[in-house]
């Protein structure tokens, strides 16, 4: 089985499995593969990166930090008909213009509030896996934060 990020011409992003890159292929010559948003069939394969597995040792070292936001206020509802990408362009400009950046801090900074000793606010910032890992085993209300959208012009 083999899974691909697709994106249709509507800029709908959403993923497919397949039993091998030639079973893609065939459906997509066919017409058989289609947008679960809007029903188009221009639908193309975006770039991934291969999900590779090491060694358990080489799975049990520190992975390197990523951007996460905790204790956020509720953000408003989404307009109607917007796309994923935007609006996950717009989590990330409301969290970066209404929460405190903490940077490294953040595992820390996140705990703290959870468990009153610091002001409760919004804050992103960046942790390491196995920070995140430890807060939400806690029970400390975390999530990524999303990467800002590539205008589809600018892509490859």
């Amino acid at each position: 089985m083999i899974r691909y990020a697709l994106v249709c011409n509507h800029a709908h992003m959403f993923e497919a499995w397949f039993g091998s890159s030639s079973d893609y292929d065939d459906q997509s010559a066919r017409g058989l593969v289609e947008c679960p948003y809007c029903a188009s069939r221009e639908v193309t394969k975006q770039i991934m990166a291969p999900a590779v597995t090491g060694t358990k040792a080489q799975r049990s070292q520190t992975l390197p930090a990523a951007d996460v936001a905790a204790v956020l206020p509720a953000p408003a509802s989404a307009p109607e008909g917007q796309h994923l990408a935007e609006m996950l362009t717009k989590v990330r400009e409301f969290v970066t213009a209404n929460c405190e950046d903490v940077g490294d801090r953040f595992a820390r900074e996140a705990r703290d509030i959870h468990e009153g000793r610091s002001e409760a606010r919004g804050i992103f910032g960046q942790a390491t896996a196995q920070e995140v890992k430890g807060l939400i085993d806690d029970g400390v209300p975390v999530a990524p934060l999303p990467l800002a959208a590539t205008p589809r012009a600018k892509l490859n």
